[in-house]
């Protein structure tokens, strides 16, 4: 970011996207090694998976136990069962790339997903200290708060927090927000480039409030993370804070490695 302007970090520490925590049982081991599988592209759509007996054999484990690991990954719709041939892996989850600055729909479209949004509020409110300092604001300036439920394929996916300078908000105000894009609309209609975000990415727990939202259990892992988008010219005009589901999609990032310029000398 072109601004020296320091920000502060979330509060929740980060973490690779997608990391799930160890787990402490048979079957979630079991669960967990398979769903690996299937959410890297190792195992592809309609691939068999290893029947229970040659689960029972790899793993050492009882029959329950991989009925279970099974069942979980049933529950989850990442596999599906087929009468007499056993069990398949089924379209793998959704995915957004992180690498490229896209709005949700603009992302999801070309898959061929279904996406809206539920707009649960939108109302101007003076900044607090954290919104004010990465929106590069005063402390009590007005911004735009806008809360939204992202569905995709007609199931939610994820909370998202978003606060702008009000000027923009009104003008956010006079869109559809439901089926359009911020980023397209800053940049389309407010005739706003954009330049660059920066990210920052952790893991919660779902609290009673965000897990209805989500139709998720309370407590279930959540996916945390900080966005702040600036103009090409490097001013923050766009802060959120997403709480995603980490069951029925997920979020991709290619990293390429930079050559040691030392090594050798």
């Amino acid at each position: 970011m072109t601004s020296q302007r320091a920000r502060s970090a979330p509060k929740s520490a980060p973490v690779s996207v997608g990391a799930a925590p160890v787990p402490h049982t048979l079957h979630g081991r079991i669960r967990e090694e398979l769903r690996e599988r299937i959410v890297s592209g190792s195992w592809q759509r309609h691939h068999r998976v290893p029947s229970e007996s040659e689960l029972m054999k790899q793993y050492g484990v009882s029959r329950i136990t991989v009925r279970q690991a099974l069942s979980d990954l049933e529950s989850e719709r990442l596999i599906f069962k087929v009468a007499g041939k056993g069990s398949f892996v089924a379209q793998n989850k959704p995915f957004q790339e992180l690498g490229r600055l896209q709005g949700f729909a603009e992302a999801m479209g070309p898959m061929g997903h279904e996406t809206f949004n539920r707009v649960l509020e939108l109302k101007t409110i003076p900044a607090d200290a954290h919104v004010a300092e990465q929106l590069e604001l005063s402390v009590g300036a007005p911004v735009t708060a806008i809360r939204r439920v992202r569905y995709l394929d007609r199931e939610p996916v994820s909370l998202d927090l978003t606060w702008v300078p009000a000027a923009l908000g009104e003008r956010l105000a006079r869109e559809d927000l439901s089926t359009h894009d911020i980023f397209l609309i800053l940049e389309n209609q407010c005739r706003t480039p954009l330049g660059h975000a920066d990210l920052a990415i952790g893991a919660g727990l779902a609290d009673a409030s965000l897990a209805k939202l989500l139709k998720i259990e309370v407590g279930a892992p959540v996916l945390q993370i900080e966005r702040i988008t600036c103009t090409r010219a490097g001013k923050p005009i766009d802060y959120e804070r997403l709480y995603c589901r980490s069951d029925n999609f997920q979020y991709r990032l290619r990293l390429q490695r930079q050559p040691d310029v030392s090594v050798g000398r």
